[in-house]
């Protein structure tokens, strides 16, 4: 063992706990049972099984409020192994949940037994005929997806609000919809054709024009009994009509029946019950989209009505009018959406009875946009508008900001209404539609009976389609608030069927939540039929069992999920794995909802059980050392839950005072261990990369490999000892050129001036010289030890940078430029915590300017470009995201290149300063999507703007990336 090892009791939860009854049990300590473990195994290979029980925790939680512990978590690579899985499962009578993202709010991607995730090796998009089609593979985001297509004009029909995490899959075996789709756009209508593996291992591509003859040949039975089923409900006129009503408006309640009437051969009609069949009838391996334009001119107004119902009474207006988009958002819905970064922070003061209807037109071309904002203008007149807050305009705007502040309120309907819920409670996430006209009638009936049942809920939703969402929160863990849940939607629903005729679920699916009154909606017969198609696809059940169909009338009620208190940062989660396409590790360990879960049921578990003993040991560097510390997570979650941050102060929690006493020590020292690292990196070059690896490696297994950094080939050669010299007089900025940039030189082929160099002089030839101050040497933007958690040694290092920068600039009359992206996030944010009160002062009179900014809005308007480069593909890094300067970056290389080029599976490198080096795994893992596709052709430049995440892209990809200002200096050169 290395000899300064952490102790996993140093992250023990010290808090009293009893016994949470919905604990995993201490016989599954030891994870995945055998024969199960081991067989799987040995068909798979051990790298596609995961069977520790924090690998099963993790997996058991989802956005829905159940939770069920599966047996055994398997990743496939292909459908060779889907296939195999199957086959498994058929052999040994075993069940098998196929889950992608895990953004359903129903339980549909939870499992009790074999469970298979689906995301991990299953992304891709090709675009079809110039983008009219999309083939994608069914792990990929739904953002993902549009971000590529959008360079063809168009995008998916599908718009779920969970679009940054929810994948094809999902989207597809839920019918969800969206904003947008309503029943003419959602995947139903617009998927071209699927490719799926059915219950008994056969493959079917319904675009091959001889898929009915292979399946007839594969699968007899099936297409006989599924052409007696067509047939026997096109005999029945009264049934036939019933199944055409329920789709007038929005329904996933069920399967398709439909797709009996719409397709004539057995595959057409797989290919619709596949739509919305939830898993339950094969897996969807691949999916062909008929994509639809992307109308790029928006017009938009958030209208604030004084009541729900005056806001819903209002909707018709803007149907006719041709709105694309009619959202729905009650007081509770906005108040809480103050949360969300960007939302005015005056509508907390919004009255509670208040209402708003978010209003979007969209045309293709400037004619078109005129007309609806006439049509528009024209449905506004007469309306009871209020305006409770200064905010509040009333206004169609085109303004993209405006707008994309709208949005986001609306679309953190879930998040952040369920972050500001009460502290241990579950939250359910409702889903209904009713016919449009009935809208403001159903709003009304809604809210009254909330009240009756002792709710408060928040009330959102897709109006102009009629559909509306409502969430609750409850104790699971109380009795009586189960029972209090259970009487509300004993009444909710059969209001929505009896009075409205309605949909128990318009665009959520089934899943367990709704099962046991699915014949209450659908009535008995067309329920039958239902329970008679499943038996017909899987007849021994093997898929997604209790999943759609359940006859137990309380299975809504069976695995609700306790939510245990956890670390006041983490605690408003409702995990609902927005923050997971982000994180660098998802593909290695785990994410930020995985962290929190894992965390969520130590709490369950009683101190010292041998659960929490296991799920201790593994949460050290599943959890802690791998995360990249980037905290995009905050980024991609609505309420900005920093699990990073988290992670953090857990590495400080593991650190013991000696650790803490080194660390500060290396601060306070740090202009001599700055010229040592220097010093170390010049001596590199001599010494040859294989023994600096063997040493490197011997030194990590003595010490610990959270401490001690690999060394790398990629690592360049020292910087120059001294930095160029500049001029107080006359400057228009302090120029702080970060240690990494004092310690690494640039690319080893690079030939030209040094970064420092570059910022000189492409200041000084627009007019606007820098300088360096002279005493830079041993003073850090404090990420050093504020990404390990050594607490001491950031306050001095914090406190050092601050005063030091306070003086350079006079007081703050000149900016300080910083050429490094993440030390430009540290010194302006996140040094703020550590100073004393005095500097804090200091701090805010401060302008820190990261030197992307300073070139593209000081520099580039006053530089001549003389020369360009052909290509150029570019590295926005994590600290650019939570700067908001990655525009910045891409301005000036535009500046510099004819083509600029950012990947779509452009994310944080996870090299984090020296984390690349103290788990290299981490950053081949979180760059693999980015560096094959920067490979797939080649660039005549490679950009970002910060040393070690350009070192990062240098190993991943095996191309020399440089910063973007020493792009623009020999772009400007004379």
């Amino acid at each position: 063992m290395p000899l300064l090892e952490p102790k996993p009791e140093a992250l023990r939860p010290g808090a009293a706990r009893s016994a949470s009854h919905d604990r995993v049990l201490d016989g599954r300590a030891a994870g995945t049972p055998e024969p199960l473990r081991g067989e799987l195994t040995a068909l798979l290979g051990p790298e596609k099984v995961l069977w520790k029980v924090s690998d099963l925790v993790k997996y058991a939680s989802d956005a829905s409020p159940y939770r069920f512990v599966p047996q055994v978590v398997v990743v496939p690579e292909d459908i060779d192994d889907i296939s195999a899985i199957l086959s498994y499962a058929h052999g040994k009578g075993r069940e098998v949940v196929f889950r992608a993202a895990g953004t359903s709010l129903n339980g549909q991607a939870q499992g009790e037994d074999i469970l298979v995730d689906v995301r991990h090796h299953w992304t891709g998009i090709e675009v079809l005929d110039d983008g009219a089609q999309a083939r994608i593979r069914p792990g990929t985001t739904v953002m993902r997806a549009n971000a590529t297509l959008a360079r063809y004009g168009r995008l998916l029909g599908p718009d779920p609000a969970s679009a940054i995490a929810c994948t094809i899959g999902g989207v597809v075996a839920n019918n969800a919809s969206g904003m947008t789709a309503g029943t003419t756009r959602n995947s139903y209508r617009t998927v071209s054709s699927l490719t799926f593996v059915l219950p008994s291992g056969t493959v079917v591509d319904t675009a091959d024009p001889a898929a009915d003859e292979l399946l007839a040949h594969a699968e007899p039975r099936l297409c006989e009994e599924l052409l007696a089923l067509k047939a026997e409900i096109e005999a029945d006129a009264e049934l036939t009509a019933r199944i055409r009503a329920k789709y007038e408006i929005k329904n996933t309640n069920g399967y398709r029946l439909d797709a009996f009437l719409d397709g004539s051969t057995p595959v057409q009609i797989l290919r619709g019950l596949m739509v919305g069949s939830e898993g339950t009838f094969g897996f969807i391996s691949e999916v062909v989209f008929d994509t639809l334009p992307l109308d790029r001119k928006v017009s938009s107004a958030l209208l604030f009505f004084p009541s729900l119902t005056a806001a819903a009474a209002a909707v018709p207006r803007f149907n006719e009018a041709g709105a694309i988009a009619v959202e729905l958002m009650d007081g509770n819905t906005l108040r809480a959406s103050v949360s969300v970064q960007g939302v005015p922070a005056d509508w907390a003061e919004l009255p509670k009875e208040t209402a708003a209807l978010l209003v979007e037109f969209r045309a293709p071309d400037e004619p078109g946009q005129e007309a609806y904002e006439r049509a528009a203008a024209a449905a506004v007149k007469g309306l009871d508008l209020v305006a409770p807050v200064a905010s509040v305009t009333n206004e169609f705007t085109r303004e993209t900001t405006a707008i994309s502040g709208y949005w986001k309120a609306r679309k953190a309907f879930v998040t952040a209404v369920g972050g500001s819920r009460p502290s241990g409670t579950t939250l359910i996430t409702e889903d209904f539609a009713v016919p449009p006209s009935q809208l403001a009638d159903a709003c009304e009936s809604l809210l009254r009976l909330q009240a009756e049942h002792g709710f408060d809920a928040a009330v959102a939703g897709h109006a102009a389609h009629g559909n509306l969402h409502f969430l609750l929160a409850f104790d699971a863990a109380k009795p009586s608030d189960v029972e209090r849940y259970a009487a509300f939607m004993d009444d909710f629903c059969r209001l929505t069927v009896e009075r409205f005729d309605g949909s128990l679920k318009a665009e959520h699916a089934t899943g367990r939540n709704i099962a046991p009154f699915l014949e209450l909606e659908w009535g008995p017969e067309a329920t039958e039929l239902m329970w008679r198609t499943k038996r017909v696809i899987d007849p021994d059940g093997v898929l997604a069992p209790r999943i759609v169909l359940d006859r137990d009338p309380k299975a809504h009620l069976r695995g609700l999920k306790t939510i245990p208190e956890v670390e006041l940062i983490a605690d408003p989660c409702i995990e609902c794995g927005f923050c997971e396409p982000t994180c660098p590790s998802e593909d290695l360990t785990t994410t930020p909802r995985q962290r929190i879960v894992l965390r969520r049921e130590m709490m369950r578990q009683p101190n010292g059980s041998p659960v929490e003993t296991e799920l201790l040991d593994a949460y050290g560097y599943d959890a802690v050392d791998t995360c990249a510390g980037d905290s995009t997570c905050k980024l991609a979650c609505p309420v900005g839950i920093d699990t990073g941050a988290m992670m953090k102060d857990f590495r400080h929690q593991r650190h013991s005072p000696r650790e803490e006493r080194i660390a500060a020590l290396t601060a306070k020292n740090f202009k001599a261990v700055e010229a040592s690292a220097r010093l170390a990196v010049a001596a590199a070059d001599r010494i040859g990369d294989r023994l600096l690896e063997t040493v490197t490696g011997l030194a990590r297994k003595a010490v610990r490999p959270d401490l001690v950094p690999e060394w790398l080939p990629e690592i360049p050669g020292a910087a120059a000892r001294k930095l160029p010299r500049t001029s107080r007089v006359g400057a228009s900025a302090v120029y702080y050129p970060a240690c990494v940039n004092r310690i690494f030189g640039g690319p080893d082929g690079h030939r030209g001036p040094s970064l420092p160099q570059a910022v000189v002089a492409v200041s000084a030839r627009a007019g606007k010289p820098v300088w360096i101050p002279e005493d830079v040497a041993g003073t850090c933007c404090a990420t050093i030890w504020h990404s390990k958690g050594y607490d001491e040694g950031n306050v001095v290092m914090a406190n050092r940078i601050v005063e030091a920068a306070w003086g350079w600039t006079a007081g703050g009359r000149l900016p300080l430029v910083v050429d490094a992206s993440s030390c430009t996030l540290g010194i302006a944010h996140e040094v703020v915590p550590y100073l004393t009160d005095e500097n804090r002062e200091l701090h805010r009179e401060l302008s820190i300017v990261d030197s992307l900014v300073w070139a593209a809005d000081e520099l580039l308007p006053e530089l001549t470009i003389l020369r360009k480069t052909g290509s150029a593909v570019l590295h926005p890094t994590c600290s650019m995201q939570h700067l908001g300067d990655v525009d910045q970056l891409r301005a000036v290389a535009e500046a510099c290149a004819e083509e600029v080029v950012v990947p779509d599976d452009a994310g944080c490198c996870a090299f984090a300063g020296d984390r690349g080096m103290l788990h290299k795994e981490l950053t081949a893992s979180a760059t693999a999507k980015e560096a094959a596709e920067v490979n797939s052709r080649e660039y005549d430049a490679y950009l970002s703007a910060n040393r070690m995440c350009e070192i990062g892209m240098d190993r991943a990809t095996g191309r020399e990336y440089h910063s973007v200002l020493m792009e623009l200096e020999r772009a400007t050169r004379p």
